[in-house]
């Protein structure tokens, strides 16, 4: 007897995260061979194709499309060493006039309805059953006569949605706001670009926000942090996820590792891998796992403000930095004021309010507005 191989899910799922089934990019009966795609899994953080075990027929689907799947879960299997005998294709089961006349009058596709009959034919039953099932539906605020088209979510979307959901049911969510002069920062990126450009390194704002948010995190240790009802688990490691957008839509959040050990080269040299890797949908499992505090320089886009940022869970908070403006600021200058124009721009801080208080907050931004107007 020919041996089954089982097709398993992902066995490290990142934490806090859901996966499941994109879509098998083969059907029961196919040939596959050894590491070939045979499936994608998606979850909110990235999209992972799971390869063929072995070569040989795939004889089971455990698990189809949209399903949700646990970690290292058996989602088929595979009859090793198998070859598929060539077939013709069935024909398409026939309609009776009566089906068809049923399907024109109200508009619908045979393909949309599932045959009882034999070989799998359409019978009037199923056509009628199929529209007793509709009526039955309540009525969408879109059918009251607006014009209007629905585009089915994503698998991410969908992932997004519930761990949103989740995130703000669980942690009372709170956030500071303040503001920061970027004048360091932006004369000494001037300074040191074409120096970083020469050796392949493009560097971002991102990267400073990075470098500061590892000086607040060792200030205020609490935000780097899970939250246990029995403890508080602090980390030791800053590991730092960055919100990064996706061409298609959606967010993805890849993780800048032991950021406390890097300088600002190296920082920013992750965040330029990791930032076109999730774009060209190449990350890995392991690059959105085990962050442990995150940053969403929301200000690329042109926000001022966002307030709360949603904590990915089961983190303790998120920082999230404004667009860089040139506005007009007091500063004192010899005893006297002076209205001066500055690169500014707000940051806040969103808490897990179950984890840190306002000031502890406070003392963050604080910490971190320090180290970027103190930048040399």
């Amino acid at each position: 007897m020919a041996e089954w191989i089982a097709i398993a899910a992902p066995a490290d799922q990142a934490e806090g995260t859901e996966m499941v089934v994109a879509g098998w990019l083969k059907q029961v009966g196919d040939s596959v061979t050894q590491n070939e795609p045979l499936l994608e899994i998606s979850t909110d953080k990235v999209t992972v194709e799971i390869a063929a075990p072995v070569t040989g027929i795939l004889r089971e689907i455990l698990k189809p499309a949209d399903q949700p799947v646990e970690a290292g879960e058996v989602l088929g299997r595979i009859e090793a060493g198998a070859t598929a005998a060539a077939q013709p294709a069935a024909p398409a089961p026939e309609l009776t006039p009566a089906v068809r006349r049923l399907l024109a009058e109200h508009g619908l596709q045979a393909s949309a309805i599932t045959g009882t009959g034999r070989d799998g034919r359409i019978t009037v039953q199923d056509v009628e059953a199929h529209l007793a099932s509709r009526a039955a539906a309540p009525a969408r605020p879109e059918s009251a006569g607006i014009p209007s088209r629905r585009v089915p979510h994503t698998a991410m979307r969908r992932s997004i949605a519930q761990h949103m959901a989740h995130s703000v049911a669980v942690a009372p969510h709170v956030t500071s706001v303040f503001e920061a002069d970027l004048s360091a920062v932006v004369a000494h990126r001037e300074a040191h670009r074409p120096a970083f450009e020469a050796d392949g390194v493009k560097l971002t704002y991102t990267a400073y926000f990075v470098r500061a948010g590892v000086a607040a995190l060792q200030a205020v240790p609490e935000a780097n942090s899970r939250w246990h009802d029995d403890a508080l688990e602090l980390f030791e490691d800053c590991n730092i996820g960055v919100a990064t957008a996706l061409p298609e839509g959606g967010l993805i959040l890849p993780v800048i590792h032991r950021a406390q050990t890097l300088d600002l080269k190296a920082t920013a040299e992750r965040l330029q891998d990791l930032t076109q890797r999730a774009r060209a949908g190449a990350l890995s499992v392991k690059d959105v796992q085990h962050g442990t505090f995150s940053i969403s320089n929301h200000g690329v886009s042109g926000s001022l403000v966002a307030a709360p940022i949603v904590i990915p869970q089961p983190q303790s908070a998120i920082l999230g930095v404004g667009k860089l403006e040139r506005r007009p600021v007091a500063r004192e200058r010899d005893g006297k004021e002076a209205v001066e124009v500055r690169p500014m721009c707000y940051v806040t801080v969103t808490i897990d309010h179950r984890v840190l208080d306002g000031y502890q907050a406070n003392a963050f931004l604080t910490r971190w507005v320090e180290e970027i107007e103190r930048w040399s």
